[in-house]
């Protein structure tokens, strides 16, 4: 039986009513955060909030929807999140990642998994999307990179190795990034990352580094700091005069996005 450290008894049948309320309206959410990272690693730490991935566009329904029975759900920050609230707490409502580029789509819901939620049968966040949306997050007062070691250690050997290098795509780098650390944390687990994985990414970085030398560089003076930290390299953009990974494709922010964001350091 699990047990849920951290959230007191108005909080949780806050959570378990706009669970239910979601269910019966039909509006497709998937739970993550903490509750689905419990699930897949078996870590038991304390829970502060409930997180809810929906699609951008079921967002207006699931607002009408808690409107109706007493609460509020407002658009904090549009590229990314929405919160609910009560009197009780709130839900964070989740339909991106804070760098813009962990959408929820279909796939999410796909390959969900089922589970029990404070009583409640839901789907679960795949470890796949988890490891994607997490990657990600590099800031100075939070680094998601033990949660990833963890699903790593925990669904390896399960996981959709193909989907996830299709998810990163050009941000390949960055999975890599975690793959080796993962050889350096766990070193008697590391046949758990399939060798034809890390083979793949080492030699499109093989390839880089010799078209590097040879003077094969990107022509724009762009920095990808911004989709690991929006706080950690802002002088890059305002001082070094850098672009912003974030208005360039695949992201696609807007100005007004990334300084709203920027503003919010701090506040969260």
């Amino acid at each position: 039986m699990h047990t849920y450290h951290g959230i007191d008894a108005p909080t949780r049948e806050f959570y378990r009513t706009t669970l239910q309320q979601l269910l019966d309206e039909g509006i497709p959410f998937i739970v993550g955060g903490g509750y689905a990272l419990r699930h897949y690693t078996r870590i038991e730490r304390e829970l502060k909030d409930l997180d809810l991935f929906v699609r951008r566009a079921d967002f207006p329904r699931l607002q009408t929807a808690l409107h109706a029975k007493g609460m509020t759900a407002e658009l904090t920050f549009p590229h990314w999140l929405g919160k609910a609230k009560s009197a009780a707490g709130f839900i964070d409502v989740i339909f991106s990642s804070g760098n813009g580029i962990a959408a929820v789509d279909d796939e999410w819901f796909t390959n969900a998994r089922r589970a029990r939620v404070l009583g409640i049968d839901v789907c679960l966040a795949p470890p796949e999307e988890i490891i994607w949306s997490k990657a990600f997050i590099m800031e100075r007062e939070r680094f998601d990179g033990a949660d990833i070691l963890h699903l790593l250690q925990t669904e390896g050997e399960k996981l959709d190795w193909d989907r996830l290098l299709r998810r990163f795509d050009m941000h390949w780098r960055v999975l890599l990034a975690h793959l080796t650390i993962f050889g350096f944390v766990y070193p008697c687990d590391r046949a758990l990352i399939p060798a034809r994985v890390m083979h793949l990414l080492t030699d499109r970085l093989r390839g880089e580094t010799e078209r590097s030398e040879r003077g094969d560089l990107p022509a724009e003076r762009i920095c990808q700091g911004t989709l690991l930290s929006r706080a950690q390299y802002q002088v890059d953009i305002d001082d070094w005069r850098y672009q912003d990974a974030r208005l360039k494709e695949p992201v696609n922010m807007t100005q007004e996005h990334i300084t709203r964001w920027t503003s919010a350091i701090g506040e969260e």
